[in-house]
């Protein structure tokens, strides 16, 4: 985990008088702690205190948690807290446990300080957050007396912070690596102590390379370069000096130079709107591009592009029609011909043109799947008992279903349709959406198992050979319950029509591709609880309720045409 950079700290067991023999008393009353002191969250600069003379057990293993929340490096507060030898020893680096702030602690049998806790999840050292599957946080403390005053003996590597202090001392940021087809960077979040250091951070990270999940789905031409000396911030100038980069790096130079520029652009704590890259001390300018190159030179690369013909689109009485006034689209599925019941649409890379159409018809015996023009006949390519509603990606001109709710296919335009390997799907129950993201590295899957339906998102991976994987899949919003859909609102931000925990309805809610951020999404102006929903980037969301289409506007729930009454409509999507 980053740290803002600090002068060496002194060593603490200087400082600490020798420790005593004496341990807790167990006769001690229980203490049960249901809500953490109150401390202000506005400055990330705030710093913990140092345990209060004469604390007991309890009040130190609750202030060594607050201890947590510092800026500065090695935690010298929290070390405070412990016995010259723990304070030696302990590893403030290990990672972050996330808890939230009604926790209890209480003095077990054998004199012990147990804290008990809503585990919200974990940050690695390298700021990677995995979501707690609806685990407890359990530690037990032993202390002992320091010149009569109560000390950690032996406490876990790592640090335990409370959600709030979390919030306000970290920033989200993401790392940006390649889809395999090298047109988009693919967003890959990651948790960074605000501060100067932070884009040395980001940096470092990045060279470090993508996420366990994510490795093995993106291209990382950085791998192997090396940082020469700390990233520096100017006016808003960020100076990055790389070595390591072969004697020509030339087309691998201008991956790169994406990378970074998407990387550091981002930061606000420095904010930073432009990049100048130094190889072996001199700047280098990649094809058409400024020495200092800002996102718009990287535009190209965007995780998020959209085609500019990517207006809503939905289906009325089995005929596709767009949110532009209802307006049916070109060609026989405009008119109704094929009677579907869900679609999909890709567009062209160079031009941004609508070109690929897929969708499921119902059948007595089942359904199928039909492919084509956007404009043209479609012809059936697929057939199962069920059928998913058909997703597309940005990066390659291919739907992906899922046949009879274990089988995921995937359909090129043009070719035969291939089977997709996931094998942990099957295990996790019925596939009811599968939604590919619109770089095609990530998958959110609705799956209807022994807990419910429950969401999870899987990295696809693609082998030279043509074997295409869905794996790593990981539940990314354990709270929610009665997910009925999903859509992403961007290539790191998922879109949820799930249940409310307050009240026994489905309402929509904003998640981070890690399960960070849960959101609820306002209802105002639907009139009954939304049943399909669909987003793309910098799009306005589109949901169904009572058989009628709505839009996202200014915060409130309006219709298609605002004033007019609400269009019929069924299962909405955009185009990528």
């Amino acid at each position: 985990m980053s740290r803002r950079r600090t002068l060496p700290a002194v060593l603490l067991a200087a400082a600490l008088p020798l420790v005593s023999c004496s341990t807790v008393p167990s006769s001690s009353p229980t203490n049960i702690i249901t809500q953490a002191p109150q401390r202000p969250a506005e400055s990330v600069g705030i710093e913990p205190l140092p345990p209060a003379p004469g604390a007991s057990p309890e009040e130190v293993v609750r202030t060594f948690i607050d201890a947590s929340a510092s800026t500065v490096s090695p935690h010298p507060v929290a070390r405070q807290h412990l016995t010259p030898l723990a304070a030696e020893t302990w590893q403030d680096e290990t990672g972050i446990s996330i808890i939230r702030t009604d926790y209890a602690t209480a003095i077990t049998d054998s004199g012990t300080v147990a804290v008990t806790a809503n585990l919200v999840g974990t940050v690695d050292p390298r700021g990677v957050f995995t979501m707690s599957g609806r685990d407890l946080f359990t530690r037990e403390f032993r202390l002992e007396q320091v010149e009569g005053e109560w000390r950690l003996s032996d406490p876990p590597d790592g640090l335990i912070m409370l959600q709030p202090d979390f919030e306000r001392l970290y920033d989200q940021i993401q790392l940006y690596f390649l889809d395999p087809t090298e047109q988009r960077v693919v967003p890959d979040p990651r948790y960074l102590i605000a501060g100067e250091s932070q884009p040395t951070q980001a940096v470092d990270r990045l060279l470090a390379g993508p996420s366990a999940p994510l490795a093995q789905g993106v291209r990382n031409p950085i791998a192997g370069v090396r940082l020469s000396r700390a990233v520096t911030v100017e006016d808003q100038l960020a100076t990055v000096e790389l070595t390591g980069l072969p004697a020509e790096p030339s087309p691998e130079l201008a991956k790169i130079c994406a990378q970074l520029v998407w990387t550091l652009t981002q930061l606000d704590r420095p904010r930073i709107n432009e990049v100048v890259v130094l190889v072996d001390g001199e700047p280098v300018q990649p094809a058409d591009v400024p020495e200092q190159q800002t996102v718009e030179d990287w535009a190209a690369f965007d995780p998020d592009a959209v085609p500019i013909d990517g207006v809503g689109h939905y289906l009325e009485g089995g005929a596709l029609r767009t949110v532009l006034r209802g307006e049916p689209t070109p060609g026989p599925a405009g008119e109704g011909a094929y009677g579907l019941s869900s679609a999909a649409v890709s567009a062209e890379e160079a031009s941004g043109r609508l070109s690929f159409l897929v969708g499921v018809r119902p059948d007595p015996t089942g359904a199928t799947l039909l492919a084509g023009p956007y404009d043209g006949e479609l012809s059936p390519v697929l057939s199962g008992a069920t059928l998913s509603a058909p997703t597309v990606a940005a990066t390659r001109s291919e739907a992906w279903v899922v046949r009879d709710g274990t089988e995921v296919v995937r359909v090129p335009a043009g070719g035969p349709p291939q089977p997709v390997a996931a094998p942990t799907l099957a295990g996790l129950g019925r596939t009811e959406v599968l939604q590919l993201s619109p770089d095609g590295v990530r998958a959110a899957v609705v799956v209807d198992g022994p807990g419910g339906r429950r969401l999870y998102v899987g990295t696809v991976v693609r082998s030279d050979d043509g074997a295409v994987v869905l794996r790593d899949l990981r539940e990314v919003a354990p709270s929610l319950a009665q997910v009925t859909d999903v859509a992403w609102r961007d290539s790191a931000t998922l879109l949820v029509l799930a249940g409310d925990e307050g009240e026994d309805r489905i309402v929509p809610y904003a998640v981070g591709v890690d399960g960070w951020g849960l959101v609820q999404v306002t209802t105002s102006g639907l009139p009954s609880q939304p049943t399909s929903l669909a987003v793309a980037p910098d799009r306005q969301a589109l949901v169904i309720a009572q058989d009628t289409m709505w839009q996202l506007a200014g915060g409130t729930w309006v219709t298609l045409v605002r004033g007019a009454e609400p269009l019929p409509g069924a299962a909405p999507f955009y185009p990528l």
